[in-house]
């Protein structure tokens, strides 16, 4: 039976420093960004692979490429600069009365359908906060949450089991509905995809779970999936675009409510929408969540 390897101390300095090389792809590079000298880096990877015991970098005449040791340690030193820099912006908020900051990413339907909300919630709540928001693809938030980047992505849920690492909580759900312009007033409150599928479309371009939800009423409907649609991820441009020309789109409801409210676009029941989408977040399970974090939770989802 073998003995478990004793620990190895590094230094958090030279791991930073080793992210910034990875970042910027050189060890010049790092030392630019990090105003130290060149030699100064190299000294600062070298002592860090000795430490280790590993080669990190592979030198070729091309630059430097990660070794298996070098691409192992990567993602954790990424994780540790970014809950490094969470935790200093975390106490200058704190010195001035802000929470956070909270860092959240999403695909666009999620977020329109549920932070709006949820921030006018949290407003009332804790009072002053600090939150950033990006937008990304289903395929790129597991990633942002592992490495840091992000505390909280907001997704389309249910439609493929979460990973293990991560949890997931489904907040609200909705119907799809086609959702026309004033061009289209001809159109009764109800229809099939059969019957429309011939008309000018606007429809999802990345792969994720939402464009998979809407390929699957065509799916349903027992007809292709518009060859000739304009494919946008934008849901504003999507929203703009159905309102001012005669093509139309497949949106869960709550997506247009703006624009439904006020006339601008309306949403005709679709036949084949015999399933809701469901939204809600994801984060690391086994990583506690900062106190806007839990907070930001608790107002997603008021009554769990």
């Amino acid at each position: 039976m073998s003995r478990p390897l004793p620990p190895v101390r590094i230094d958090p300095r030279a791991v930073s420093t080793f992210w910034k090389v990875c970042e910027t792809g050189s060890i010049s590079g790092a030392a630019r960004a990090l105003n130290l000298s060149q030699p100064s880096v190299s000294n600062t990877i070298a002592q860090l692979e000795q430490r280790l015991g590993v080669i990190l970098f592979a030198r070729s005449r091309s630059g430097i490429v990660l070794t298996r040791e070098g691409e192992a340690l990567r993602d954790r030193a990424e994780g540790m600069v970014r809950l490094l820099e969470a935790a200093a912006a975390e106490v200058r908020h704190a010195a001035e009365k802000v929470a956070g900051p909270l860092r959240i990413g999403g695909t666009p339907g999620a977020l329109v359908s549920l932070l709006p909300e949820a921030v006018a919630r949290l407003e009332e709540r804790v009072g002053p906060f600090a939150l950033s928001v990006v937008e990304r693809p289903d395929s790129q938030l597991a990633d942002l949450l592992r490495n840091g980047a992000i505390d909280m992505a907001f997704v389309t849920t249910g439609i493929e089991e979460c990973p293990g690492d991560l949890k997931e909580l489904t907040v609200s759900s909705d119907s799809f509905a086609l959702i026309v312009g004033r061009r289209h007033d001809a159109l009764g409150d109800a229809v099939s995809l059969r019957d429309v599928a011939h008309l000018s479309w606007v429809l999802p371009d990345a792969q994720g779970a939402f464009r998979r939800q809407v390929d699957a009423l065509f799916l349903t409907a027992g007809v292709e999936v518009p060859q000739h649609a304009i494919r946008c991820d934008s849901l504003l441009t999507t929203k703009a675009i159905v309102r001012h020309t005669d093509r139309v789109t497949v949106l869960p409801r709550t997506v247009a409510a703006a624009e439904l409210s006020i006339g601008v676009l309306r949403a005709i029941s679709i036949s084949e929408a015999v399933f809701e989408r469901s939204v809600g977040v994801r984060y690391l399970a086994g990583q506690r969540l900062t106190q806007l974090g839990q907070a930001m939770l608790g107002a997603l989802a008021p009554s769990a």
